[in-house]
């Protein structure tokens, strides 16, 4: 079984910091709610009304912690991107 890891990718850098591992569960709930420009799109746009969005759609409460993360040091929005390890 692999693991998967979110990371938030600086807007201007495009630097990327870990944020966590993810489970299967918590991945398919974000490609279940977000939107995907393409296909296999690997990365989401997340600001505050995205994870308001997401708490209403009853997201884990770990993974709304990581993303709450992300957006504590991008505060108008981060693209975030999961990689299978």
């Amino acid at each position: 079984m692999s693991h998967i890891q979110l990371f938030a990718v600086q807007p201007d850098t495009r630097e990327r910091r870990l944020l966590g591992t993810i489970t299967e569960a918590d991945l398919d709930f974000l490609i279940d709610n977000l939107e995907e420009e393409f296909e296999e799109d690997d990365d989401y746009f997340l600001n505050r009304d995205t994870l308001d969005y997401l708490e209403g759609k009853g997201i884990d409460g770990e993974l709304a912690a990581l993303l709450r993360t992300a957006l504590d040091e991008n505060p108008d929005g981060v693209d975030i991107l999961y990689i299978y390890g």
